[in-house]
């Protein structure tokens, strides 16, 4: 196993670089994206999308470069950029939110070499209308994914905005809703799926409080497993199957083996099922419920990343990626096995002023091993 740092906190004009995202293409280049902050690193700065780009198992890095500029779109943050690579046509299709009202989409057919013009989905989103009245919307943060059937899938919060933990004249981020869009004509279009979950709910007598940001994989039988963020009593990891990944949600309950801090997560699927070796998923989050930093959530640090063989079920096998200040990851694989996790590293002046966000390569030897 081994680290790299790819973005750093005071550099170039920014404050701050978070919110990692990962994207390993079916032609095997490596895709890293950060959500670059200036003024006091908050979700509604002025924030800029970066990217970085590796053709060679993430031994090598091009230079940091604009993915999309704040300029370019007015007042209010970029954000919550999710990729999703397309096995059938080669491409990554992305979404991204303007000031969390808009939407956009763009495309790479070279491997993130190069992009498509930006062009406005929020169309879709205004659906969502019929069951939430969102005034904030966003994708991700992390990857989505393609099922098998070749469909893609970006799961997605909304939030009606009435929440004040954001300041003055700022909408909030709570109460919350969580849901997807999803495209069965390799990202020409999208629709919207159904509500997973929404703030009030109840789960085994435990409330459902703020769902929102949310992994997913497609399990061995078909079924969507979709892993959420809530600020839940419980502090555990809230789960959902879907028969297709759109509607249907069923099996909902709380992963008793998956501790909640509050905090962004990353899963993917490292292998299927062959007939020599079980399907493998991988989970990582921070593994604590210590709350000495801030009030309103645990500590974000002790990232670790969790085996399952069993699609999510039991969690067999676990190794502390980061013991330190870690927060939000993003989890990748090559075709060759090799894994990736793009992680937030170390704290500056408080939790969430993130010093770098690193990427550490390992294979499951490795995890296994812990």
């Amino acid at each position: 196993m081994d680290k790299t740092p790819l973005f750093a906190a005071r550099q170039d004009g920014y404050r701050a670089c978070r919110i990692p995202g990962l994207c390993a293409t079916p032609r095997g280049a490596l895709l890293a994206t950060v959500e670059a902050r200036r003024g006091q690193g908050g979700d509604y700065d002025d924030n800029d999308l970066l990217m970085r780009r590796s053709t060679d198992a993430g031994r090598t890095w091009d230079a940091p470069r604009r993915l999309a500029a704040n300029a370019d779109y007015g007042a209010g943050p970029l954000s919550n950029l999710a990729m999703v690579a397309d096995s059938a046509t080669g491409e990554v299709q992305a979404l991204f939110c303007h000031d969390y009202a808009r939407v956009f989409a763009v495309a790479s057919a070279d491997d993130g070499a190069t992009w498509s013009a930006p062009r406005e989905v929020t169309a879709v989103f205004e659906t969502f209308r019929r069951e939430y009245p969102w005034r904030v919307c966003a994708t991700g943060p992390g990857h989505g994914t393609q099922l098998r059937s070749g469909r893609l899938i970006i799961p997605l919060w909304l939030s009606d905005g009435s929440g004040t933990e954001m300041g003055t004249g700022r909408r909030g981020h709570r109460p919350s809703a969580v849901s997807l869009v999803f495209s069965d004509d390799h990202g020409r279009t999208w629709q919207a799926g159904g509500i997973v979950c929404r703030h009030g709910d109840t789960v085994a007598g435990c409330e459902v409080r703020n769902p929102s940001e949310t992994v997913m994989v497609e399990c061995e039988d078909g079924r969507v497993l979709f892993n959420l963020r809530t600020e839940s009593e419980c502090h555990r990891r809230l789960v959902a199957v879907s028969p297709d990944g759109v509607s249907g949600w069923q099996d909902v309950r709380w992963d008793d083996a998956l501790l909640e801090p509050v905090c962004m997560a990353s899963m993917v699927r490292l292998n299927w099922a062959d007939g020599r070796r079980p399907g493998r998923i991988l989970f990582a989050n921070p593994d604590t419920l210590d709350k000495t930093m801030a009030a309103w959530a645990c500590d974000r640090k002790r990232v670790t990343v969790r085996l399952s063989e069993d699609d999510g079920r039991t969690w067999c096998a676990s190794r502390v990626l980061e013991a330190g200040p870690s927060g939000y990851s993003d989890l990748a694989v090559l075709p060759d096995g090799t894994v990736f996790c793009l992680y937030e590293c170390g704290a500056l002046e408080h939790m969430t002023d993130i010093a770098a966000v690193t990427l550490a390569r390992f294979n499951l030897d490795w995890l296994q091993g812990g």
